[in-house]
């Protein structure tokens, strides 16, 4: 009876210890923490935030290569390098990189920051930091089951002499990119984030704390991050994530198996002053920062315009709202396009980089509207192949023009029987029989009157494509340089 009792309670043990491993995944993470800037201040806490989080992904069941203060030439051998283990594992691979230290936005785009960087000036940024684009695009270029990438990188812009970089980091939509990728951002777009004055910036020490909570997916995970950073420095910075993910993901515990359930609703401005309508501010404000959109920052900036986290909120918004303006431009990336945002925004830190770029691009040729109209115009059941090429569309059949030209019949002569005649006499001995034959009844058309037919043409579509990203289109996409550069 006892060995009875014993295998019965051993069995589900068995099964319940055995779940993690039904559903376990290769992780590989590349950590990254740079301090030791040569001709910029130093930051002191990025090198702890990579030894702390290093030790966070090791009991997460990470594999962790960790690196400090590294050049340009180290930071993308050490990306390309990751992305080879990565392959090496296979594609059920959930790779994870976060990031510490110094990063910029210019003309739009995403830098991480190397150590030996020595700007004078804004067009050394491109050439001398690492493209976050370029590290994405690796990412996505081998296999993987999720991408992961925190960047605690939104500190203040560490060089004077760059006037017209724009502060904090660009906008980063992961939804417009490859599926399965997951962006944390220690701040939200065009915001700056503190280094914090313990060991840790603010971003890491909550991430280490909600790291470690058993069984909470990742989105909850970094929910929970927004929560304890914004507490902590008092509204003034806001972790922003943006997810692609079509599968679970947990740093602790087992993931659950299958595709993500559908996301619920966005509440509208109304719903949201509704719910928070009587609640107490700082209820309130967590509510919103949970939530994290920009109809729940609208209603509580409604309902709660004179204190101080109403104010922070309405900063908030306009701010946010001004990124989303700014992506779009460098989507677009024309003349007008800039001139649209400038007319929304002539005031703020990007004005100066949109006059720039609106003026690089003058002489460029917008085939927008011109498209736009093209594309209107072509039948439903019109394929493109190559909306590039307008050669390669194939014209319809065409089928032949008949022209009815009025036709005037000649009627022949009555025919002619034939004859007998007696021919005179000859010394012939035998009569001669002559018979008469006409030709053939001919029949004569009137040309009409001359007209030139032409065969109809397929209206032309010429076809402008925007790379977006996917984390590897042309900019184009959101990422790369103006004109074809890699772009996510």
């Amino acid at each position: 009876m006892f060995r009875h009792t014993l295998f019965g309670l051993m069995v589900p043990a068995a099964l319940l210890l055995g779940a993690p491993s039904a559903f376990a995944e290769n992780r590989l993470a590349l950590v990254i923490g740079q301090s030791a800037y040569r001709s910029v201040p130093a930051l002191p806490n990025p090198a702890n935030d990579a030894k702390a989080v290093t030790q966070l992904l090791t009991d997460s069941g990470f594999e962790v290569s960790t690196a400090s203060d590294l050049s340009q030439g180290q930071m993308r051998d050490k990306v390309s390098e990751f992305a080879g283990k990565v392959a090496a594992k296979g594609p059920d691979t959930v790779a994870l990189v976060f990031y510490a230290g110094h990063g910029l936005q210019i003309d739009g785009e995403n830098f991480l920051i190397p150590v030996d960087i020595d700007a004078k000036r804004e067009a050394d940024i491109p050439i001398q930091a690492v493209r976050l684009n370029d590290i994405l695009n690796t990412l996505t270029s081998v296999p993987s089951r999720m991408r992961i990438l925190m960047l605690d990188a939104c500190r203040n812009n560490p060089f004077p002499e760059l006037k017209t970089a724009g502060s904090g980091l660009a906008l980063v939509d992961a939804k417009v990119g490859a599926p399965g990728t997951f962006l944390s951002f220690s701040t939200s777009p065009g915001a700056v984030a503190e280094d914090g004055s313990g060991n840790n910036s603010p971003y890491t020490t909550a991430l280490l704390a909600a790291g470690k909570e058993q069984g909470i997916p990742i989105e909850e995970t970094f929910k929970r991050v927004r929560l304890a950073v914004n507490k902590v420095t008092e509204g003034r910075q806001t972790p922003w994530d943006s997810s692609s993910l079509t599968e679970d993901f947990r740093f602790s515990g087992a993931s659950i198996a299958g595709p993500k359930p559908a996301a619920q609703p966005k509440k509208s401005v109304a719903e949201w002053t509704r719910d928070l309508n009587g609640k107490p501010v700082e209820a309130a404000n967590d509510l919103i920062v949970a939530d994290g959109t920009d109809e729940a920052y609208e209603a509580f900036a409604g309902l709660y315009p004179q204190t101080s986290l109403g104010r922070l909120a309405r900063d908030w918004l306009v701010r946010h709202r001004r990124m989303v303006a700014w992506n779009n431009a460098v989507l677009i990336n024309t003349a007008s396009g800039y001139r649209s945002f400038l007319t929304r925004f002539p005031d703020s830190d990007l004005s100066a980089t949109a006059r720039k770029l609106e003026e690089r691009l003058r002489n460029r040729p917008e085939f927008t509207p011109a498209v736009a109209a093209a594309n209107a115009a072509l039948p439903q059941n019109v394929a493109l192949a190559a909306p590039m090429c307008p050669c390669n569309v194939q014209p319809p059949q065409q089928q032949p023009i008949k022209v009815n030209a009025p036709v005037r019949r000649v009627e022949p002569d009555p025919p002619k029987k034939r004859v007998d005649r007696k021919p005179p006499r000859r010394s012939e001995p035998d009569d001669d029989v002559v018979v008469v034959r006409r030709p053939p009844p001919r029949v004569v058309y009137d040309p009409p009157p001359r007209e030139v037919y032409e065969p109809s043409r397929p209206p032309v579509s010429i076809g402008i494509g925007i790379g977006l990203g996917g984390f590897g289109g042309g900019r184009g996409g959101n990422y790369g340089d103006h004109g074809g550069r890699g772009r996510y």
